[in-house]
């Protein structure tokens, strides 16, 4: 199993990672309409889901392997006179009793594993969601560049590591089909799973696929054992 490696902020200066994406509006609606309270942001970053979330009156748990991201988030949380619980923590490990959450919130983050690392990531998620709890999460498409024809190194028949300087170097990414979807998310209950394609940003064309997955979690009775 691929062991967990911190992203280095310090190479990402793009006002991105501090600006809630798109999907987290529509999410929040849902569980705030569903009463949903208690929100774990998987792998915060520098905290913009985080700080997202709190607004709209969640309770807000968030860890990350970069204490800089925590260290960002801690200060951002305290300007804006905000309660966020935050933590370090690697994903691989969660630090959280079972049941602990309604809904978790994972953008652009647990694929940063092997296929080892996932089906664990994905086991201890179930293990902290609630009965009937939401987790909305992406994962890398194996239609995409950087998996079909990038030429990185792979670790397993799911996996590349990235290479070229950056944040990522090093990082080990994860990709999926829609039917490994299907087998992963055994212990749960898909709700609905869209394919994208970020055909164009930063002023180029670009070849960047994933998946948008919301399902719930599944009692214990329930699951596939």
């Amino acid at each position: 199993m691929a062991i967990s490696k911190a992203w280095n902020w310090k190479e990402k200066t793009s006002p991105i990672w501090l600006k809630p994406s798109e999907e987290s509006y529509y999410v929040a609606n849902r569980w705030k309409e569903n009463g949903y309270k208690d929100v774990l942001d998987f792998g915060c970053g520098l905290g913009r889901h985080s700080i997202y979330f709190a607004k709209q009156g969640f309770n807000v748990f968030a860890f990350d392997l970069s204490q800089e991201g925590i260290n960002h988030l801690d200060k951002w949380a305290k300007e804006e006179s905000l309660t966020i619980q935050m933590t370090v923590a690697d994903m691989l490990s969660l630090p959280y009793e079972e049941n602990a959450f309604d809904c978790i919130f994972a953008f652009h983050v647990i694929s940063h594993t092997d296929t080892l690392g996932m089906k664990k990531i994905l086991s201890e998620s179930s293990r902290i969601l609630k009965p009937n709890g939401e987790i909305y999460l992406t994962l890398c498409s194996k239609d995409t560049w950087s998996f079909k024809d990038a030429g990185y190194p792979k670790v397993d028949v799911n996996t590349v590591i990235k290479t070229e300087e950056g944040p990522e170097k090093g990082i080990p990414h994860f990709y999926v089909t829609l039917q490994d979807i299907l087998k992963l998310f055994e212990d749960f209950e898909i709700e609905r799973i869209r394919h994208t394609d970020d055909c164009y940003f930063e002023g180029r064309e670009q070849n960047s696929k994933h998946y948008f997955i919301l399902a719930k979690s599944k009692s214990p009775n329930e699951r596939i054992l």
